[in-house]
């Protein structure tokens, strides 16, 4: 990772599940930011107008929805060239899905669907949006992950399929960038773990949170866009916090 360099003006970033707490906060802080000139949000609530604002529909619990990214922007009045990609997206407890706390907890249907929120939904949205990455200036694909899918940081137990999808996520983006590598030599595809963030995915486990480490969704947005405009393509592939510290796999 370099020092933060000036950034070119008019960047096009994609935010998808831009609805969400920290993806609607990074919108927010992307039109706020003169280096950006556009940003394309995906999600099932459109965001508030702004001119530098497209919104797209997309309900990523249906991969048939995912697969109509591409051919929306291909529909776009002005051809697409994308500089940063971010999902947002992540499931961890969600009605009777609940983090296990014990091996007798684990149930195959929330291992699905953890999996594919967590693991598969990044994948389906790169088969759509990696056509549209800038092929002339450094470019960046990152997907939100969890520190808790460290293998090596794994020292507490429990969680086991928020862990292993979250793991999971980790060795498909690493997998993905070995492939661009010889596609899009100036791409760093990367995981960002956010921090413990005041969302709705975060809210039942709050309580143990140490004083100051609970951000806000503007606080861990702006952190991570601070780290995604620092890489450079030779971390593609890696794992980083917040803060830019890089995290063991």
């Amino acid at each position: 990772m370099t020092e933060l360099s000036t950034q070119a003006k008019g960047q096009c970033v994609a935010i998808i599940a831009a609805g969400g707490g920290i993806g609607r906060a990074f919108v927010e802080t992307l039109l706020a930011d003169e280096a950006v000139g556009q940003v394309l949000a995906f999600s099932r609530t459109a965001p508030a107008d702004h001119p530098k604002l497209t919104s797209f529909y997309v309900d990523l619990a249906e991969e048939s929805s995912i697969e109509l990214l591409g051919e929306k922007l291909k529909q776009m009045a002005e051809d697409v060239c994308i500089d940063k990609v971010v999902i947002c997206s992540g499931l961890l407890h969600q009605g009777e899905l609940r983090p296990e706390k014990s091996l007798r907890q684990i149930k195959t249907d929330n291992l699905q669907a953890l999996y594919y929120m967590n693991a598969i939904v990044p994948m389906l949205v790169a088969q759509q949006l990696v056509p549209f990455l800038n092929k002339q200036q450094p470019t960046v694909f990152a997907a939100l992950t969890a520190r808790v899918g460290s293998i090596s940081d794994n020292g507490l137990g429990g969680w086991y399929g928020y862990r292993a999808s979250k793991s999971a996520a980790h060795m498909l983006l690493k997998t993905l960038s070995i492939e661009l590598k010889r596609k899009l030599p100036k791409l760093a595809v990367i995981s960002l773990h956010p921090g413990t963030v005041d969302t709705s995915l975060s809210a039942p486990f709050q309580a143990r949170v140490p004083t100051g480490k609970l951000f806000s969704p503007h606080q861990s947005a702006g952190y991570l866009w601070q780290v995604v405009q620092q890489v450079s393509a030779e971390d593609s592939g890696k794992i980083f916090a917040w803060d830019g510290t890089e995290i063991t796999p």
